[in-house]
């Protein structure tokens, strides 16, 4: 929709991307399948083809949104506001908007797929604490070996992953709990030159920690569905 708008060529999923959305295309066709076998008469299935349905929605639009930045971010010519002229101020602006839309739907994804895995593994973190997080979730797996391989593998993309997604996670944080404008948010946080101007931070390295917010999504959703195909394919059942 967003490369519609900005006089773009409609995307085609590739790498990283299209694994994930495969991966769960298929988990999709299983459920499929199971609700016409048993009509699903608790209506599990239909909760999680639901959901499943949502995170592709989520994942399509949070590409979009990092995209939409950087296609922004290249309009962006100046280092500093002052020297922006209006039309690069609202570009500048338009930046800013999808750069942290984009964020907040790097977390806000992590945690449907934590609450779709605490579903289907039956987890029960919510015993544990009432509204959790997909991180939390990643620490019940600690009490379910059954599924050893799949924690070890989401384990290992967040700490791949582990300092853009805290950077990202800060500035989330920051984004959604704090209204004090007079704290330093390393993200619009600025510094001061000798000629009184303020200095843009690396909207580039931004743009790329995005882009790895991104991957990190991608290969969580990836490696979640690939193991619950995998596993309905062994068990023939949930």
């Amino acid at each position: 929709m967003l490369r519609t708008l900005l006089g773009e060529k409609p995307r085609i999923n590739e790498g990283k991307l299209k694994v994930a959305m495969d991966a769960m295309a298929h988990t999709l066709e299983l459920f499929q399948r199971q609700m016409h076998v048993d009509h699903d008469p608790t209506h599990d299935y239909r909760k999680l083809y639901v959901w499943t349905q949502g995170l592709i929605s989520s994942l399509d639009e949070l590409e979009q949104s990092c995209f939409a930045a950087a296609h922004f971010r290249k309009k962006v010519v100046a280092g500093s506001t002052d020297d922006m002229t209006a039309t690069e101020k609202a570009e500048y602006a338009r930046y800013v908007y999808f750069y942290k839309d984009g964020f907040i739907r790097c977390f806000a994804i992590l945690d449907k797929v934590g609450t779709v895995l605490n579903e289907i593994f039956q987890l029960n973190t919510s015993n544990t604490k009432a509204h959790f997080s997909y991180f939390t979730v990643l620490r019940q797996f600690d009490y379910a070996r059954e599924h050893h391989d799949l924690a070890l593998q989401l384990i290992q993309i967040k700490d791949s992953y582990r300092e853009p997604m805290s950077k990202l996670r800060k500035r989330r944080n920051m984004e959604i709990h704090y209204m004090n404008s007079e704290m330093n948010d390393d993200l619009w946080q600025l510094h001061q030159t000798l000629q009184g101007k303020v200095k843009l931070e690396d909207l580039n390295q931004h743009v790329q920690e995005m882009r790895q917010g991104v991957d990190m999504v991608c290969e969580t959703l990836t490696a979640s569905y690939s193991y619950i195909n995998k596993i309905w394919k062994r068990n023939n059942s949930l």
